[in-house]
């Protein structure tokens, strides 16, 4: 599944993953990969993961544009303070293992150092806040390190933290970033989640990211929220609420995110 046009010369890498179609509140991960992308020096795609046998095609759809272009994980070196390998795509469907063991075998050939998973939660959170980005890692030295991490979590997983993981067998160390979105607006594009993701990888990884270039959109997004929300009396209740429990220090807990969560995509339709 894996297709190489030509290896690139590398030193030491850092791997960095966004699959879509797992949990990406508020598109974090989709969109720190695509600044991080256009934001690359001497930037070249250099392979793909044909994933025309690895996806329901009736939920991740092929494209048309005079001919059809069929679902890849697209495959890009460059160089952002230090070598970088993109790799972005569709989350797979069948096949996780295989998957994983390709990339791994791909990731040894190229001497990547670490892998870093890009991604977003919605969560019970303020977005007049800064945006928090917990970690998980493939050790638990490794998530001592980097802080903010958590060991609780229990329950179904993605493709991207299944890759992370055989990484780690593999001796590559591996972080998963999760920028918490609030969940009321976990549906559309966040620039404050993108503008954390992308500080959390230059502070961890060393890649250098220009993130001034996300001001003005961190401006205009937290601008129209609150438009919205002297349209929307209730859920502006909601938010403060969630402002007043942050303020005491009260955490809900992770049956009662779950709750209010769904509750509150119910009510959305």
């Amino acid at each position: 599944m894996l297709e190489i046009d030509r290896w690139p010369d590398l030193r030491e890498p850092v791997l960095v993953v966004a699959l879509s179609g797992w949990v990406d509140a508020g598109l974090a991960g989709a969109g720190a990969a695509a600044v991080l992308g256009e934001q690359l020096d001497s930037a070249a795609g250099f392979g793909r993961v044909d994933l025309t046998d690895l996806v329901d095609l009736q939920q991740t759809r092929p494209s048309v544009h005079r001919e059809i272009a069929w679902p890849t994980i697209d495959l890009v070196a460059g160089r952002a303070g230090r070598d970088v390998v993109l790799c972005r795509g569709p989350e797979p469907s069948l096949q996780w293992r295989a998957f994983s063991e390709e990339l791994v075998q791909m990731s040894q050939r190229l001497g990547v150092s670490l892998m870093v998973g890009l991604g977003g939660m919605p969560t019970l959170v303020s977005h007049r806040r800064p945006v928090s980005v917990l970690t998980t890692a493939t050790s638990r030295s490794l998530a001592q390190e980097v802080g903010a991490w958590r060991a609780d979590y229990t329950g179904p997983t993605g493709a991207q933290t299944a890759l992370q993981v055989a990484l780690g067998d593999a001796g590559i160390p591996g972080l998963g970033l999760w920028a918490q979105v609030p969940h009321y607006v976990s549906a559309t594009p966040s620039p404050p989640a993108i503008s954390a993701l992308l500080s959390r990888v230059r502070e961890l990884a060393g890649v250098e990211t220009d993130l001034a270039a996300l001001d003005s959109q961190v401006d205009e997004y937290l601008r129209r929220v609150e438009e919205v929300l002297s349209e929307r009396p209730d859920v502006a209740e909601m938010v403060r609420n969630i402002e007043a429990s942050e303020d005491s220090g009260e955490i809900p807990s992770g049956d009662e995110l779950a709750s209010e969560i769904e509750r509150f995509l119910r009510e959305q339709g």
